[in-house]
């Protein structure tokens, strides 16, 4: 039985090529035969409560029609919801935005029509999601691809101002430039579970996905399945050594440098003894001078539509 669809389309992903796209999206979706309704998002924080409406309304699929962002909002509508017996609606994925890092961890293919097609299928896979407190969130927020802090957050700032680049090649110019503005780590105490590190960090990503930023691969081998997160921890890099270090992150090598760690955690607490914690969860702004972060890994927490099997 066809599950009771709604698809929340953020007009402005991708920097609006989705509005262009939704004609076509339109016809591909009435091609494969998918029953739906259908919202559009006209500010920030609108997929929250229409992600949480619908699943208090009994829809059996929300669909997140943009990049990570959207799909931020409407998993923590989904989350936020008030359901019976805690059952909440599967999450789908159209991936018509800009880095579509979640789509690729969980298996959602990039390309439109395969996507559809997997929708169409409503074959569904059950995934981890976190949790964070701290920064501008007081009261917490829920993440479903990963928390970044320092260096790649601070990165991925400079990228959102580059208007005339999209993907992956406004990070590698936003990366060059804060090799020279960015390049004194502050001093974190993070605690892993049971474990402790007191030291600089340039960055330190808390991984439930595999990818950011469109092509960085800080956790390669990450599953969000799997009940436990995959960090990437880059100490105190010398600055003439962060660029050759950042393109070991294209192919998931970055372990093989001695400054970086590459480690698992299901709860994390990190605190600032110098300087301040810049983060970002799932490419939103968590902070950009924060002192305080406790992260936690819900189990289990949500449906995701997606192909069979693990990611590609």
């Amino acid at each position: 039985m066809a599950l009771k669809t709604l698809i929340i389309y953020n007009l402005t992903a991708a920097k609006g090529k989705a509005a262009k796209d939704l004609p076509h999206v339109k016809e591909l979706l009435k091609q494969a035969g998918i029953e739906y309704e259908l919202v559009h998002t006209n500010q920030v924080g609108d997929a929250i409560n229409l992600a949480q409406r619908a699943a208090e309304q009994g829809y059996g699929l929300v669909v997140a029609a943009g990049g990570d962002g959207t799909v931020n909002e409407v998993v923590n509508g989904l989350m936020r919801a008030k359901v019976d017996g805690d059952i909440r609606p599967a999450l789908g994925v159209l991936p018509v935005g800009r880095g579509n890092d979640f789509a690729y961890g969980v298996g959602i293919p990039q390309d439109i029509p395969a996507a559809i097609a997997v929708l169409a299928r409503q074959a569904t896979r059950r995934i981890d999601i976190g949790h964070f407190v701290g920064g501008d969130y007081p009261d917490g927020r829920y993440f479903a691809n990963g928390v970044g802090l320092g260096f790649d957050t601070v990165v991925g700032f400079e990228a959102a101002k580059i208007p005339w680049l999209q993907g992956a090649a406004s990070y590698l110019v936003a990366l060059v430039k804060n090799i020279f503005l960015y390049n004194k780590p502050p001093v974190y105490e993070i605690v892993m579970d049971d474990v402790t590190l007191r030291q600089p960090f340039l960055m330190a990503s808390i991984m439930n996905g595999r990818r950011m930023g469109g092509s960085f691969y800080m956790a390669p081998n990450g599953n969000p399945s799997d009940g436990i997160f995959d960090l990437c921890l880059a100490g105190n890099i010398p600055q003439i050594a962060i660029l050759s270090v950042a393109v070991k992150f294209f192919s998931g090598r970055q372990g093989e440098h001695p400054l970086v760690q590459m480690t698992q955690a299901k709860r994390i607490h990190v605190r600032a003894i110098e300087g301040s914690i810049p983060a970002h969860g799932d490419g939103e702004t968590i902070c950009t001078a924060g002192q305080e972060l406790m992260i936690e890994l819900h189990a289990s927490a949500l449906d995701v539509v997606t192909q069979s099997g693990e990611p590609a």
